[in-house]
Protein backbone atom coordinates (compact mmCIF):
# COMPACT_ATOMS: atom_id res chain seq x y z
CA UNK A 1 0.00 0.00 0.00
CA UNK A 2 1.43 3.39 -0.94
CA UNK A 3 1.02 6.42 1.24
CA UNK A 4 0.36 9.95 0.12
CA UNK A 5 2.98 12.61 0.62
CA UNK A 6 1.91 16.21 0.98
CA UNK A 7 4.38 19.10 0.98
CA UNK A 8 4.02 21.31 4.04
CA UNK A 9 5.65 24.42 5.39
CA UNK A 10 7.40 23.83 8.69
CA UNK A 11 6.58 26.33 11.45
CA UNK A 12 10.15 27.68 11.37
CA UNK A 13 9.85 28.38 7.63
CA UNK A 14 6.41 30.00 7.72
CA UNK A 15 5.92 33.64 6.75
CA UNK A 16 4.25 36.08 9.16
CA UNK A 17 0.69 35.30 8.02
CA UNK A 18 1.11 31.52 8.22
CA UNK A 19 2.95 31.81 11.55
CA UNK A 20 0.00 33.74 13.00
CA UNK A 21 -2.42 31.07 11.76
CA UNK A 22 -0.23 28.29 13.14
CA UNK A 23 -0.27 30.01 16.54
CA UNK A 24 -4.09 29.87 16.53
CA UNK A 25 -4.37 26.22 15.46
CA UNK A 26 -1.76 24.60 17.72
CA UNK A 27 -3.06 21.68 19.74
CA UNK A 28 -3.80 23.24 23.14
CA UNK A 29 -2.76 20.09 25.00
CA UNK A 30 0.56 19.46 23.26
CA UNK A 31 1.46 22.86 21.83
CA UNK A 32 2.24 21.05 18.56
CA UNK A 33 0.93 21.59 15.05
CA UNK A 34 -1.21 18.58 14.13
CA UNK A 35 -0.49 17.03 10.74
CA UNK A 36 -4.14 17.42 9.75
CA UNK A 37 -3.64 21.19 10.02
CA UNK A 38 -0.13 21.27 8.53
CA UNK A 39 -1.33 19.70 5.27
CA UNK A 40 -3.08 22.99 4.51
CA UNK A 41 0.06 25.08 4.95
CA UNK A 42 0.44 25.79 1.23
CA UNK A 43 -3.06 27.30 1.25
CA UNK A 44 -3.45 29.41 4.42
CA UNK A 45 -7.06 30.36 3.64
CA UNK A 46 -7.87 26.65 3.42
CA UNK A 47 -6.15 26.10 6.77
CA UNK A 48 -8.26 28.82 8.36
CA UNK A 49 -11.44 27.36 6.85
CA UNK A 50 -10.56 23.84 8.00
CA UNK A 51 -9.90 25.05 11.53
CA UNK A 52 -13.17 27.02 11.61
CA UNK A 53 -15.06 23.90 10.49
CA UNK A 54 -13.24 21.76 13.08
CA UNK A 55 -14.11 24.20 15.87
CA UNK A 56 -17.76 24.34 14.79
CA UNK A 57 -18.05 20.56 14.63
CA UNK A 58 -16.25 19.93 17.90
CA UNK A 59 -18.04 22.60 19.93
CA UNK A 60 -21.35 23.18 18.15
CA UNK A 61 -23.56 20.45 19.62
CA UNK A 62 -24.33 20.80 23.29
CA UNK A 63 -25.95 17.35 23.47
CA UNK A 64 -22.72 15.54 22.61
CA UNK A 65 -19.63 15.75 24.80
CA UNK A 66 -16.29 16.67 23.20
CA UNK A 67 -14.83 13.31 24.21
CA UNK A 68 -17.64 11.57 22.34
CA UNK A 69 -16.99 13.71 19.26
CA UNK A 70 -13.31 12.80 19.43
CA UNK A 71 -14.15 9.09 19.72
CA UNK A 72 -16.41 9.34 16.68
CA UNK A 73 -13.64 11.09 14.73
CA UNK A 74 -11.16 8.41 15.79
CA UNK A 75 -13.51 5.61 14.79
CA UNK A 76 -14.22 7.15 11.37
CA UNK A 77 -10.50 7.73 10.81
CA UNK A 78 -9.75 4.09 11.62
CA UNK A 79 -12.53 2.93 9.30
CA UNK A 80 -10.95 5.06 6.57
CA UNK A 81 -7.48 3.67 7.27
CA UNK A 82 -6.08 6.97 8.56
CA UNK A 83 -3.11 6.64 10.90
CA UNK A 84 -2.44 9.43 13.37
Amino acid sequence: MSRAFIDTIEPGDADARLSAIYARVLDPETGQLDNIMAVHSLHPAGLEAHFALYRAVMTGTKGLRKVDRELIALHVSRLNGCHY
